[in-house]
């Protein structure tokens, strides 16, 4: 994960928090997360019962905005 995104301070975060989709003239609440990784202020989301990744902000609340999505975590992780 570190090396593929070239941040060496890439964690695992928890996913009790909540997401939402925010898209161009859109928004709502995305399924709970299976899995949340931290990079720096943006971070990447995987849905229980999706395939895709999103990636979004992090926010000092711990909630996430989501405003694009990746078919697997490695497009993602190049996507930041």
């Amino acid at each position: 994960m570190r090396d593929v995104s070239g941040d060496r301070e890439a964690v695992a975060l928890g996913p009790d928090r909540p997401v939402r989709w925010v898209g161009v003239g859109e928004a709502y609440e995305m399924p709970r997360p299976e899995i949340v990784l931290g990079f720096q202020g943006l971070c990447l989301v995987k849905p229980v019962d999706d395939d895709d990744w999103y990636m979004g902000s992090l926010y000092d609340d711990g909630g996430i905005d989501c405003w694009t999505a990746y078919g697997d975590l490695y497009e993602a992780l190049r996507g930041l």
